[in-house]
Parts: C-alpha cells; structure tokens; sequence
C-alpha cells in the first residue's frame, strides 16, 4: 500500500492540477514576495492568484516551515 502524504503537501498535487503551475513555481514566488506574515501570503495568493484559502494556507504553510 503506498503512503500517504500528510500535512501541506497532501495538497500539493490537487494544486498542480487546478492551477496549471508546478509546487516549485508557486514556492518561487511566496519566497519573492515581499510580504513574510503568513496570513498576509495566503491572502496574496488568494487575491492577487486566485487560489482558495485551503490550497495558499497548504503552500504558505510548507514553504515558511522550510525557514526553520
């Protein structure tokens, strides 16, 4: 049985497939932007790129924890 990905990256693929753009895309420009609170990327994400609350918080989310 394969494993299942939990956490942010459970997302990961659902995302690709809705949006059309690769994980390491969407990364790139959460760590371009010039905004660092994390409530403040997922709402740019959802204005500015469109994607729901679940799909920017999942990508905010996994690209800050890479900080630490």
């Amino acid at each position: 049985m394969a494993d299942t990905v939990k956490g942010p990256a459970g997302y990961f693929p659902s995302i690709e497939k809705k949006y059309g753009r690769p994980i390491a895309e969407w990364k790139d420009l959460i760590r371009a932007s010039p905004l660092t609170r994390h409530m403040e990327l997922v709402a740019w994400l959802k204005t500015e790129h469109g994607l729901g609350h679940g799909h920017a918080n999942a990508l905010v989310a996994d690209t800050l924890a890479e900080r630490k």
